[in-house]
């Protein structure tokens, strides 16, 4: 991949494996992707997630979750907001809600990575990486 947005890169593949209804799904390990997951673990998006590998070649292993007989995925949508090649950022006033608050909308603030309900109760903003639901 020659874009270096590890982001938009990692929304890809839990999509996709979403799509394909696979268990896990592998996304290279950086800090970013990383504080991404534990959010999205916390906000019951995924069943967890796990490092593996060594050194360079570090990457987490995220255990994406269904609900159901039919196995729908517990996430309908994930949305890349703030792209490289055009940044998104916002004030704690103007944070977005996702879906009424039904979704959640990760943000990059200056306290680390959080939900949009999160940054609005400490009272930071920042940057807007991308909305789940």
């Amino acid at each position: 991949m020659a874009a270096n947005d590890t982001i938009g890169d990692m929304l890809t593949r839990i999509r996709n494996a979403n799509l394909a209804r696979h268990q896990t799904t592998e996304v290279p390990a950086t800090r970013i992707t990383r504080n991404v997951a534990e959010v999205l673990q916390k906000e019951g998006f995924i069943t967890g997630f796990e490092e593996a590998g060594e050194g360079v070649k570090r990457h987490l292993v995220i255990s994406l979750k269904y609900r159901g007989k039919q196995r729908q995925p517990t996430i309908t949508a994930l949305k890349r907001v703030s792209k490289p090649g055009l940044r998104v950022y916002s004030n704690r006033k103007d944070l977005p809600r996702v879906l009424g608050g039904i979704g959640i909308a990760i943000v990059s603030t200056s306290s680390g990575i959080m939900t949009d309900r999160d940054a609005r109760r400490s009272g930071v903003g920042g940057e807007v990486l991308c909305y789940v639901w």
